[in-house]
């Protein structure tokens, strides 16, 4: 799962997750009348009294019911500064991935879109064009990203050498927690400091199910996908590396042995009702979260996510480890902003972007909302969350770099120190650098897509018997051609390899 709420409120994917965190911060930053950083007081200032060009923005999270209020604030600020307008369309975490594909095979106007490994696939939709070559564009328009972005972010996220999205500046590898409530902690004095694998979840599961009946013990949907230590060669198909390999031989995960021991756990629990009967059709679990009727679930940390999430909530939250910290293509690709390549107004886009990610009072307008309304600041880079802010609790980590947004009331003042030293601790994945090139396997793909959509979140979630329904899934995607496409990557990869 990602981390799915801003610092200040609750905070990946959660890419990833999910993930992905999957994910979610805050930052330091001046405010808007000290006139932002200086990047962004370096930016292109429009000066001309032509109409603002209005940008329309599509992004991942649940639809926030003050979006068009905060961007009528956003409006003032950009039509001013870059002469640009912005209309922010929020698609929800189940629906981005398809919606936005079929609005843009339709053509439908955009200018931004979200993009990563998780949600509408940004190296395939990079390939596709779907997406704007931003490489001139960020010489000429986004000169203060390349300035604040760690340079890892633009070197892992090409593709076939270029840049076709912005990724976020946040943390860098993936580690997957549990997630869990501390008021239901605290109430039956459970102990997490031996929890650590999917299984030695079950008596605090046990415990929550027999005492409170209108509490999800175990609250996921059906992006959920349980972890087992392998390197997905494209995120969300059960194909890929073990973490360990030294000969990167590709495998279908579903047919090993840790991914069958995590169905079977999930089966169990799903049998005995720590799992919602509707968690394989369940497009988020936010409102479970927001009404504290949840017990654990499976989230992307990063350094004081408990803080972030615990403010977002408005309850404490606290984690402990599910995974190592690995850096994977995903992760560096977590998240990103990209330009459609049908916009009209690339470099007002770019433009935008470059102030996004570089002016402190434009971030945290559009991440926490209007100051005295959704959140009041309580130092010059910190702020406490407002009764209104429940209207509007933005995905922190999708909407760029989070080291400009204001820090939450318990996080130390070396957060983003911390961060840092995050970052360069993860280890890296087999194949990191590595970008699979489907293009030679593209019926067979597509054909495997239908297979996944109507098996893997069943299968995931415990909804089906394993031992029944994973012969027919595996069957199922070797007639669709999965075979193909394993040794496909197999074949590239091993040439990749060769050329390191």
């Amino acid at each position: 799962m990602r981390i799915k709420s801003k610092s200040k409120k609750s905070v990946l994917y959660g890419l990833t997750l999910l993930l992905s965190a999957g994910m979610v911060l805050s930052a330091c930053g001046k405010n808007a009348d000290n006139g932002g950083n200086t990047a962004a007081s370096n930016s292109n200032t429009e000066t001309s009294t032509e109409k603002p060009v209005e940008l329309i923005w599509y992004t991942i999270g649940t639809p926030q019911k003050d979006v068009d209020k905060v961007m009528a604030e956003v409006n003032k600020y950009t039509s001013e500064k870059i002469g640009v307008t912005v209309k922010m369309n929020m698609l929800d975490w189940g629906d981005y991935d398809q919606k936005m594909k079929v609005m843009t095979a339709s053509g439908e106007p955009m200018d931004i879109m979200f993009s990563a490994s998780w949600a509408f696939d940004y190296v395939q939709n990079s390939r596709k064009g779907a997406f704007a070559s931003l490489d001139e564009l960020l010489q000429k328009e986004g000169k203060g990203i390349t300035e604040v972005l760690d340079p890892a972010f633009l070197q892992g996220s090409k593709v076939d050498g270029h840049n076709y999205g912005i990724p976020a500046n946040k943390e860098l590898p993936a580690q997957e927690v549990w997630r869990f409530n501390k008021n239901l902690l605290d109430k039956y004095k459970l102990d997490i400091k031996g929890v650590g694998s999917l299984e030695s979840l079950e008596p605090l599961l046990k415990t929550i199910k027999a005492n409170e009946p209108t509490v999800t013990p175990f609250a996921l949907d059906k992006n959920y996908v349980p972890y087992v230590p392998y390197d997905y060669i494209i995120q969300g198909l059960p194909m890929g590396v073990k973490l360990d390999s030294t000969d990167l031989k590709v495998v279908n995960v579903l047919e090993t042995p840790e991914m069958k021991q995590a169905l079977q756990t999930m089966r169990k629990y799903y049998k005995a009702g720590y799992v919602s009967a509707e968690a394989a059709t369940t497009t988020s679990v936010s409102d479970l979260q927001t009404a504290g009727k949840w017990f654990l679930d499976r989230a992307a940390t990063q350094p004081f996510a408990d803080n972030a999430w615990s403010s977002s909530y408005g309850y404490p939250v606290v984690s402990t480890p599910a995974s190592d910290s690995i850096i994977y293509n995903w992760s560096v690709m977590g998240s990103l902003q990209t330009i459609s390549a049908n916009s009209e107004h690339p470099d007002k886009a770019m433009a935008f972007l470059n102030l996004l990610n570089t002016d402190p009072y434009l971030r945290n307008l559009v991440d926490s909302g209007i100051e005295g309304v959704h959140y009041k600041k309580t130092a010059d880079n910190r702020m406490e969350n407002l009764a209104d802010s429940k209207n509007y609790d933005m995905p922190t980590f999708s909407l760029g770099n989070i080291m400009l947004t204001y820090l939450n009331p318990s996080d130390p003042d070396n957060k983003w120190e911390s961060f840092k030293e995050f970052n360069s601790a993860g280890k890296k994945a087999p194949t990191l650098g590595f970008n699979f090139d489907s293009s030679k396997v593209a019926t067979e793909l597509a054909a495997v897509q239908n297979v996944k959509e109507e098996f893997m979140s069943a299968l995931y979630t415990g909804t089906v018997e394993p031992d029944e329904y994973l012969p027919k899934a595996v069957e199922k995607l070797n007639a669709a051609g999965f075979g193909k496409i394993i040794e496909e990557a197999q074949r590239q990869l091993d040439e990749w390899k060769a050329a390191q």
